[in-house]
């Protein structure tokens, strides 16, 4: 076989989808957010509600800006969420008195009280995963790995939609 074949044949190894990290990735984080939809159901919320509400639970009244950022998404993806959050009365939105450009969301009440009821949660899903195959230092580890993974990519990712960096 001539050098120019191996090199196709290396090549063409590089994109079977065995080969690839990014598509055990994809598959586990859709399939982590369907191990969550029965304990969200219960609460009436979708998972990136809860996502919004663990940010808020851990720090409540802050700006739209400071949610994308520890969240890593845009503004265009969290305003429609935040505005769908509001009307079912778990946050309420209000305009900065230092800026008025800036939007502060707090949690309501029944904001609030859901962390209560979502407290359970978490063992719930870890007692779903867990088992002779995946211990819980499997999952902490696997958790710093992609942390540190987010930091690279964020840390080389093209800001040209006028993003910040972020650090995880």
């Amino acid at each position: 076989m001539d050098e120019f074949r191996k090199f196709q044949m290396m090549k063409n190894k590089q994109l079977l989808l065995k080969n690839q990290v990014c598509f055990p990735i994809y598959s586990v984080s859709r399939l982590l957010t369907k191990a969550y939809k029965p304990y969200l159901d219960e609460l009436g919320i979708t998972y990136p509600q809860y996502l919004v509400l663990m940010v808020l639970w851990e720090n409540d009244g802050l700006s739209v800006n400071q949610i994308t950022e520890k969240l890593l998404l845009n503004t265009n993806t969290l305003s429609p969420l935040l505005k769908r959050m509001e009307k079912m009365q778990l946050i309420e939105r209000s305009r900065c008195k230092k800026d008025e450009r800036s939007v502060i969301i707090k949690l309501t009440p029944n904001g609030k009280t859901l962390k209560i009821q979502a407290l359970t949660i978490p063992e719930k899903l870890s007692s779903d995963i867990l088992s002779d195959r995946i211990q819980m230092e499997d999952m902490l580890h696997l958790k710093d790995t992609l942390c540190e993974l987010i930091n690279v990519l964020n840390n080389k990712s093209d800001t040209k939609d006028g993003s910040q960096k972020l650090t995880v």
